[in-house]
């Protein structure tokens, strides 16, 4: 439905003869700054759906490492070998330790042979690189007798592809590590833990990353899906969702202070998206909060991002339970907030502070920005909003808050919320949209209209929907992805109202997805980006200081015959920056005169683009739609060229 709508707008293009058409004159006043850009204009939004964190992004390749799954020994099955034989008992320690309540007994009853456990990886398997270091490591004790741990990779044709051996000797609880090297690369390899020498041994923390992640951190984040982030270069990274920070109900809401310290110390829950999607089910997606908040706040520094971390306001979320903390009991949702930035800005003679530093990070992380909700609406929210911003302000007025606006881009819940926070002096609004292709390209002027003395805007959730918001059908195809760019020219034109916007969701595994599109799709082993993950690079790397006017016939240039531009300054390089987005069908010849300075002959052009709106990215094509560089001549102040059907351009001039 929503391809046949495109040809439909497109089919007026293809009705034009070939003959060469007198090109359209737009006009870029290049010395007229109309407004700043900011530097956290485009960004990007972490959740932890889609396989993203656990399986994902976080490095770990055991699956339910410490048994605190509901089923304490899922992802894990009992396996013999050579005579070997044994068994295992999952002990609950709540009362001693809460946070980490399950490890496992495990009896070895055999003199020869060996009994162990074999773990499942994620999605059905492990990803293992030939030529890699894996780090293993485990808590262990004897209890009875001396039972030594043998830790074995198989690849494919069950060939042993990586093995090491621990001995542990400490009646109390210790972590033992090992370094080994595989000697072939898997996908879908798998992971054995074996016991031999008859006794007793219990076991926690059953942990195997690759040596090389990002940054080579120790029990780190996988290189290659950070890295795809560090290249768009983002001016803020918002974490860690999303719909996790309400959970579906309170007691599944992300806290903060659970994902920060000793990693055995940091509590498991279901992932909300486990159950969420009847046509996606992911009984076995928790969160192990391996990656946590000061995971988060390292991220953002190490790739120069604005951290923006979203806090639960004591509302769960309102498509699920709508449960809700009275406003008399909302004195912790605060703390946390409070506590949250001393731990990010706080020195070592603060409380959180000092627990940063601890961590190994002294310097602050310079918060400056806190979303106090995700996307609540109603009255309800209204009313723990004026809590959250009035203990806040007392304490960080310098710290601008988030607020927002529900899940839709209009309606009564918009609406009120709109109205009431602007009415409230509210910092930031945040506004989300999933809608059409033909959504996109119709509300290039959303902003154009918007009051510039009242509160900013983040666009903190978007993305065009091939088939409907939500259908497990949508596909990252290059008509959504040509739509979102032309929706992108009027957030930059409207710099001055439109502070920040980013993509979402971020990650997919392309077996463990639950939403789709995503910007970016991984696998065990590999990853790609979409045709949006190039738009949304394109524009951030190109999006200049400051916003200059770019008009034809007087007018910003927002659909007109399907193109839609915008212009900018880049002060740092010296260079004239236009955007151009041609979504028709039919060539474009135009010609640009530039008002202001004096420029090179030669202008870097960057192109993206495609015949064919269905067009997408994959694990094997990973780059059939990515930025092509050339460059044009440039004829004193005017810029001719033809910009092609179904493309985005970046044309970059530099001054003499």
């Amino acid at each position: 439905m929503i391809r046949k709508a495109f040809l439909t707008i497109c089919g007026a293009g293809m009705l034009l003869s070939a003959q060469a058409q007198t090109p359209k004159v737009y006009t870029i006043q290049a010395d007229k700054i109309k407004t700043p850009i900011q530097k956290t204009m485009y960004g990007i939004f972490f959740e932890d759906i889609n396989q993203a964190a656990d399986g994902g992004v976080y490095a770990e390749l055991i699956k339910n490492r410490s048994f605190e799954f509901n089923m304490p020994l899922m992802g894990w099955d009992e396996q013999k070998k050579d005579g070997g034989d044994g068994r295992v008992e999952v002990i609950n320690r709540a009362a001693e330790r809460p946070e980490n309540a399950h490890f496992i007994k495990a009896y070895v009853t055999s003199e020869t042979g060996a009994f162990g456990l074999e773990n499942e990886g994620f999605r059905g398997g492990t990803g293992i690189k030939e030529g890699e270091g894996y780090s293993f490591s485990v808590m262990a004790r004897q209890s009875e007798g001396n039972v030594k741990v043998n830790i074995e990779l198989r690849g494919d044709n069950d060939a042993i592809i990586g093995k090491a051996e621990i001995d542990p000797t400490d009646k109390d609880w210790n972590r033992y590590n090992v370094k080994f090297t595989s000697s072939a690369t898997s996908k879908k390899a798998k992971i054995f833990v074996w016991l031999s020498g008859k006794g007793v041994i219990d076991l926690d923390m059953i942990s195997l990353f690759p040596e090389h992640t990002w940054k080579n951190r120790p029990g780190g984040l996988r290189a290659d899906l950070v890295q795809k982030l560090a290249d768009i270069k983002p001016g803020f990274l918002r974490f860690p969702g999303g719909c996790i920070v309400e959970g579906r109900e309170l007691n599944t809401r992300y806290q903060w202070k659970k994902s920060i310290g000793d990693i055995d110390k940091r509590t498991n829950i279901i992932n909300r998206w486990n159950t969420e999607f009847a046509h996606r089910p992911a009984p076995d997606y928790y969160q192990t909060f391996g990656l946590g908040f000061m995971e988060y706040f390292m991220t953002a520094e190490d790739i120069g991002a604005s951290p923006l971390p979203i806090l639960n306001c004591g509302m769960a979320c309102e498509f699920n339970t709508s449960e809700m903390v009275p406003l008399d009991k909302l004195d912790p949702y605060l703390q946390d907030a409070l506590d949250l930035i001393e731990f990010a800005n706080g020195d070592a003679s603060t409380q959180w502070g000092k627990l940063r530093t601890d961590l190994g990070h002294p310097a602050p992380f310079n918060l400056k920005l806190i979303g106090v909700g995700n996307e609540q609406w109603g009255p309800q929210y209204i009313d723990r909003w004026k809590i959250f911003t009035k203990a806040i302000k007392a304490k960080y007025p310098e710290v601008k808050i988030v607020s927002a606006l529900g899940p839709f881009p209009k309606g009564p819940e918009f609406d009120l919320l709109n109205k009431t926070f602007r009415s409230l002096g509210a910092d930031i609004l945040d506004e989300h949209y999933y809608a059409s292709p033909k959504w996109f390209r119709e509300n290039a002027r959303r902003y154009d209209n918007y009051d510039r003395k009242g509160p900013k805007i983040f666009a903190g959730e978007y993305a065009a929907q091939s088939v409907v918001t939500g259908s497990p059908l949508n596909k990252n195809n290059w008509e959504c992805a040509l739509a979102e760019a032309a929706f992108m020219t009027g957030l930059e034109r409207n710099a001055d109202v439109v502070n920040m916007a980013s993509y979402a969701p971020l990650f997919a595994h392309v077996d463990g997805w639950q939403w789709t599109p995503d910007l970016i799709w991984f696998d065990n082993l590999k990853s790609y980006g979409s045709p949006s993950y190039y738009v949304q690079q394109l524009f951030s790397l190109n999006k200049g200081t400051d916003v200059v006017p770019l008009t034809l016939n007087n007018e910003s240039v927002a659909g007109q015959d399907g193109c839609f531009a915008t212009a900018s300054l880049d002060k740092n390089t010296n260079e004239l920056i236009i955007k151009f987005v041609n979504t028709s069908a039919t060539a474009q010849p135009v010609s640009f005169k530039i008002n202001g300075g004096a420029y090179q002959k030669k202008a870097n052009v960057i192109t993206l683009h495609s015949d064919k709106g269905d067009t997408e990215n994959s694990l094997e094509n990973p780059k059939t739609i990515s930025p092509v560089e050339s460059t044009m001549v440039v004829s004193g102040k005017a810029v001719n060229t033809t910009i092609e059907a179904y493309t985005v351009q970046v044309i970059r001039l530099k001054n003499k």
